[in-house]
């Protein structure tokens, strides 16, 4: 059977449906339905549009900034590769930050550090008059995992997280997104004669969040003055990702990632003896009626057509003997949402419920939400649409791809509700390799093939060039 016939057209950039096969998962059938309407599909193997963008011109400009990214890229690596050697978990990031304000200092910066912990906030004036600020942001913070690569530098650190001894490792690529914006801005210090405006460069702390009850990040960094004196009218930033080959570039305008909170939640009931239930209350039963019930805020009350949610316990405690009903009953998880109005419609929603339920059962039920909570990462549609030409001059048409909107979380999302923000992807998986395939980002086998670490300095460099209009005369 087939769904769709191919349409016949002389243009290459009109989208047409591949055919379906007559046997088709019903999850399948909605992905390929979602990806023909236009839409960011969410399975593991996207269906693409084809791209209605054209490559921005070239200009002057562009080619002195690709010709210095060529001579800083083995600098570059070797920075990525010290900093991987040297990870530092969220808030710890004090030789990381250290020597990034080192650089930034010599550069001619003003640099001020130590924001929200380790944070470094650096302004560069352009003197080719008056124009924009813009923002360009990268994450420090490496993750609690045992490096298990074979590469030369790999991590053997280790440092203590909530209490623990933990091992450390830049499972997530933020060395590279480090060693990135540092390439950077030795290369617009350098041009500084021919640039309009301001840049701001942002070097965070804290993106992987933080134990139980602290707060840091980008939502620190605002709240201790990091897009004040001057506020920016864009922010920029990018993050790596093994799903896209070395070369590449993903982008989409909209929701780029869920808003991600966590919760806890504490079931109370009457303990007793299990052979003799009546003389209790079960909390046991009553949060697993809560975890039922909580299924329908997802397949009854969200239009996941428009905004997809997720609502996932992935801790259930309660009682210590096989005979013996529990007093209480602990559990945690996750709430993915798509919109901001949606996320806090959705922990209400959650909340209440909660509560009705074990009320009703004879119970009681306490919700408490973690306040490092991050809201969805938003591409505001104007700046994508402006910005996105840019990235096709710098990627090539060919090596770029509209990405699915992931249900994973990111910070950058604060500094996109402050001022009009663009996020996109760089590809780093090597050539020859199955992005499907290969170790995900926050595995122990995380790998990144540096050569996809001069596409993310370009377009990092050409998207300030182009938002401020800079050019050489």
């Amino acid at each position: 059977m087939k769904l769709f016939t191919p349409a016949k057209s002389s243009s290459p950039q009109r989208f047409v449906a591949e055919a379906i096969d007559d046997v088709l998962e019903r999850r399948q059938f909605l992905k390929t339905l979602c990806a023909c309407c236009g839409l960011f599909a969410l399975g593991v193997s996207p269906l693409h549009a084809a791209l209605n963008i054209e490559p921005a011109p070239a200009r002057k400009i562009h080619g002195v900034f690709d010709v210095q990214a060529r001579d800083i890229e083995e600098r570059m690596i070797a920075w990525r590769r010290d900093i991987h050697e040297n990870p530092e978990l969220g808030n710890q990031e004090v030789r990381t930050s250290a020597l990034v304000a080192q650089h930034l200092k010599a550069l001619g910066y003003d640099v001020r550090e130590k924001v929200a912990t380790t944070g470094i906030v650096a302004v560069l004036k352009g003197e080719a008059g008056a124009g924009p600020v813009i923002a360009l942001r990268a994450d420090m913070d490496a993750l609690p995992v045992e490096e298990k690569t074979d590469v030369s530098f790999a991590s053997k650190a280790r440092a203590i997280w909530d209490g623990d001894d933990v091992p450390v490792m830049h499972a997530c690529g933020h060395d590279c997104h480090v060693a990135i914006l540092m390439a950077a801005a030795e290369i617009l210090a350098q041009n500084k004669a021919h640039l309009k405006g301001t840049v701001k460069l942002l070097f965070q702390p804290a993106e992987e969040k933080l134990p139980r009850g602290e707060v840091g990040g980008a939502r620190k960094m605002l709240e201790e003055g990091a897009f004040a004196d001057p506020k920016p009218d864009v922010v920029f930033g990018l993050h790596v990702g093994s799903n896209l080959a070395a070369g590449m570039v993903g982008y989409c305008s909209g929701p780029v990632t869920a808003g991600s909170d966590a919760f806890r939640l504490t079931v109370k009931g009457k303990q007793t003896h299990a052979g003799a239930p009546w003389n209790g209350v079960d909390p046991i039963v009553i949060a697993s009626e809560i975890v039922s019930s909580m299924q329908t805020l997802v397949s009854r009350e969200t239009d996941v057509v428009r905004e997809p949610a997720v609502l996932s316990v992935g801790v259930f405690k309660g009682g210590t003997r096989y005979n013996i009903i529990p007093a209480k009953v602990e559990l945690a998880g996750t709430l993915r949402t798509s919109a901001e109005r949606q996320r806090q419609q959705m922990m209400e929603r959650f909340t209440e419920l909660a509560t009705l339920v074990a009320q009703g059962m004879g119970g009681e039920a306490e919700v408490i939400w973690e306040a490092n909570g991050y809201p969805p990462v938003i591409n505001n549609p104007e700046l994508t649409t402006r910005m996105a030409p840019t990235l096709a001059r710098v990627a090539g048409i060919d090596n770029m791809k509209l990405v699915e909107r992931s249900m994973g979380g990111e910070d950058f999302s604060y500094f996109a509700q402050a001022v009009p923000g663009f996020f996109f992807r760089v590809g780093i998986t090597g050539k020859g390799l199955d992005p499907r395939e290969v170790p995900a980002n926050h595995s122990d086998l995380f790998l990144v093939d540096e050569s996809g670490l001069i596409v993310g300095l370009r377009a990092m460099l050409q998207l300030v060039a182009d938002y401020s209009e800079s050019d050489i005369v």
